[in-house]
């Protein structure tokens, strides 16, 4: 008898967001239901707590971040977009342990008339996926997923280190810090804070903490390097209707 993995499971997951390539569905969200199945070995979890396992609570609110952020235009691509995140490599502040393989549903139920529900199902083991790392002034860059239109990233910043005040002029940026430790505009920046910052704004942030920090990063179309423009202007502090909570108060 093969014995089969140990599976955590988001089921029923329902996000409004913006997916789709027709013209209304550019402007207007929709809901998207997901369903995602996680393989780890849950035994080290049971005796040692909740550092052993995956927080789906904040693994939740980080992918509502990415689905509503990244604005796909495919299901498809929705799909190996989360599932690369899933399986990418956890980071020191991500609050979960390597995640084996993931079987992930997404669903767009209001697309088609007659009740029809369009889906895509997809099965991803960890071994399918190398993470591209690449260097920075601020510490380390890890590539998730890139197609023309959007780029998905974690921004690593080391113990001391500063992304320097800049702006975009093309690309549409949303970022979400995922531990403590960061500054941005000056001002402590709270666990599962996104905020999405509109093009011509001047945004920064420094890890004021010992341990590397990590910021997840979408940017619209995907990164370009020569519209990363830095400027020396006083940091200001980005209206609240763009800034959201992606984690449980409690968290």
């Amino acid at each position: 008898m093969t014995r089969s993995a140990d599976s955590i499971h988001i089921r029923d997951f329902v996000v409004s967001c913006m997916v789709g390539i027709y013209p209304s569905e550019r402007v207007c969200t929709q809901q998207v239901v997901l369903n995602m199945a996680l393989s780890v070995d849950i035994r080290k979890a049971a005796l040692g707590g909740i550092g052993y396992t995956v927080d789906y609570a904040r693994l939740s609110g980080e992918l509502r971040f990415l689905l509503e952020a990244s604005r796909f235009e495919l299901l498809e691509e929705a799909a190996e977009g989360l599932a690369r995140y899933v399986l990418a490599p956890p980071t020191a502040d991500g609050s979960r342990v390597q995640v084996q393989a993931v079987s992930l549903d997404i669903a767009k139920p209001e697309a088609l008339d007659g009740g029809a529900k369009p889906s895509i199902e997809i099965y991803r083991e960890v071994q399918d996926y190398e993470c591209v790392i690449e260097e920075s002034v601020f510490g380390f860059v890890d590539v998730i997923f890139e197609t023309e239109q959007v780029g998905i990233y974690r921004l690593r910043v080391a113990p001391g280190a500063e992304i320097p005040m800049h702006y975009h002029q093309e690309m549409d940026e949303a970022e979400l810090t995922l531990g403590t430790g960061l500054l941005v505009q000056g001002r402590p920046a709270a666990p599962g804070e996104g905020r999405f910052w509109p093009r011509g704004f001047p945004h920064t942030y420094r890890n004021t903490s010992t341990e590397e920090c990590t910021i997840l990063c979408v940017d619209r179309p995907k990164f370009m390097r020569e519209d990363e423009i830095e400027t020396d202007i006083p940091p200001r502090d980005l209206d609240l209707s763009r800034v959201r909570a992606y984690y449980p108060v409690e968290s």
